[in-house]
């Protein structure tokens, strides 16, 4: 799958998913009920996106979206 067939606003919505579990499983979060209630928001986004009803393997392109979104996340932490 070439990472470009993702929709941006699928790879920024993973991203968003990956940074606020970040910050919830950083020590001692701060403010845990927004973060929980913003990964449960996110997670709704990303299971029900329309992109998932285009795709043949779904779990496989789950799976590479996860890692362009880390990459992408250390790119920019650069």
């Amino acid at each position: 799958m070439d990472p470009k067939d993702f929709p941006d606003d699928l790879v920024q919505t993973q991203a968003a998913w990956n940074a606020t579990y970040n910050a919830l499983a950083a020590p001692r979060p701060r403010d845990t009920t927004a973060l929980r209630h913003r990964l449960l928001l996110l997670s709704v986004r990303l299971r029900w996106h329309p992109y998932w009803q285009t795709v043949p393997s779904v779990p496989a392109a789950r799976s590479e979206l996860r890692q362009l979104a880390r990459a992408r996340g250390a790119v920019r932490a650069m």
